[in-house]
C-alpha cells in the first residue's frame, strides 16, 4: 500500500475509534460509514480495504454518537489517545449527513 493512503478499518483502529482492528472491520462491512473524497460524492463503505487520505471525510455513529471527521494524517502505529487525536480534526456536519 502507499504511504499516501492506508486501509481503513487501520486507520480507525489507529484513531483509537475502535478497540481492536476486527470491531473496525465488521462496523465498516456492516456498511455504518460513508466516505467522501475531495470532488466526490460521498459513498457507503461496505469493505475494510477501502483506503482512505489524508482530506478524506468520514461520517458515522458509534454509541448514539455522531461523528463527522475529516482524516488529518494516516499514522504509523496505534499510539496513544494524543498521538491518536492528531490524526483528524472535526469536520461540520452538512446536509443532515
Amino acid at each position: 500500500m502507499s504511504e499516501d493512503a492506508c486501509r481503513l478499518d487501520v486507520w480507525l483502529w489507529r484513531a483509537r475509534f475502535f478497540k481492536t482492528r476486527a470491531l473496525a472491520a465488521r462496523f465498516l462491512e456492516d456498511g455504518r460509514v460513508r466516505l467522501t473524497r475531495v470532488g466526490s460524492e460521498a459513498v457507503r463503505v461496505d469493505k475494510a480495504s477501502r483506503t482512505v487520505r489524508p482530506g478524506d471525510q468520514l461520517v458515522f455513529a458509534i454509541g448514539g454518537r455522531l461523528f463527522g471527521i475529516t482524516v488529518q494524517a494516516l499514522g504509523e502505529r496505534r499510539g496513544p489517545a494524543s498521538e491518536a487525536r492528531a490524526l483528524y480534526c472535526e469536520a461540520s456536519l452538512e446536509g443532515g449527513h
